[in-house]
């Protein structure tokens, strides 16, 4: 079984014309402002799963700022999970700073979805700010059954890229701290934190309900990264996630072809691991 864990899908009219959602919307505006940054609806989520053999998404839309845009974003969502129950899971995704962020969390999992995210601090970083606007909705995931948050992170050094966020690692294990009973996925690798679990001490304690998934990859690492992964000791904690429509399922098989995997890991990472922190049933 083939598990994509992060994809994003969008209504249709903003698919159509994206230019009408920029307004008071920075972080939308950031990513999107590129006619190159693709924007797909569910049908083409279920066109790309066909041809690569996925045979489940987990979707999520964005973090707006306008509420309207969010229950919007969410509300396609929640449609697409009713119309492909078994094909399709979905994240309630929003602004943290929004006061109905908490209420919108559950909500969605009222409607059937299964965890929150992807949530991101696009201008802001992971501050304790950041984490104190995060604690309502990480008492709702965890009221609910402990679902899971997958919350925007990445490599704090390298090359510039639109949404590439002012994170430190020090943040990112600070976030980590702050929630050590929630199930946490850390987007596109945990921007490299995952070395770290390698420590004598501490962190292999902290990072105890911590994934990573995979999303971007392959623009951000060569195929070494699973290798590095399986050394680390973290493998059973990596999520294949292409970040749908950004990059499409064979540019992951790939890499995870030409790294030094074993073929049971290599199923772990593909569905295997996905599959128990979604309780999906194989």
């Amino acid at each position: 079984m083939i598990i994509d864990s992060h994809t994003h899908i969008f209504p249709e009219k903003i698919k159509q014309d994206r230019s009408l959602y920029f307004n008071n919307e920075p972080e939308f505006k950031l990513l999107y402002d590129s006619p190159k940054a693709g924007i797909s609806n569910i049908n083409d989520l279920i066109e790309s799963m066909d041809k690569y053999r996925v045979d489940i998404s987990i979707i999520c839309g964005f973090p707006w700022r306008n509420p309207d845009y969010t229950k919007l974003n969410n509300d396609t969502v929640i449609e697409s999970v009713l119309k492909y129950p078994d094909r399709i899971k979905g994240l309630a995704c929003f602004d943290t700073a929004w006061e109905g962020a908490a209420n919108e969390t559950q909500r969605c999992i009222d409607e059937g979805l299964c965890g929150a995210g992807e949530l991101a601090f696009y201008l802001s970083g992971i501050d304790k700010q950041a984490l104190a606007l995060l604690e309502p909705v990480m008492s709702v995931l965890r009221k609910n059954g402990n679902l899971p948050c997958m919350i925007h992170t990445n490599e704090p050094v390298g090359h510039k890229y639109p949404g590439k966020t002012p994170i430190t690692l020090e943040q990112i294990y600070d976030l980590a701290r702050t929630f050590p009973d929630n199930k946490i996925i850390l987007a596109h690798w945990g921007g490299g934190i995952f070395f770290y679990n390698i420590m004598e001490k501490e962190a292999k304690k902290v990072f105890k309900n911590i994934w990573y998934d995979t999303a971007a990859s392959p623009y951000l690492y060569d195929s070494q990264i699973y290798d590095i992964a399986s050394n680390a000791g973290v493998l059973d904690k990596v999520l294949f996630g292409t970040d749908f429509p950004l990059l499409t399922p064979d540019r992951y098989y790939k890499d995870i072809d030409n790294s030094n995997i074993k073929p049971d890991q290599k199923k772990q990472i593909l569905g295997g691991n996905a599959a128990l922190i979604f309780n999906i049933d194989q």
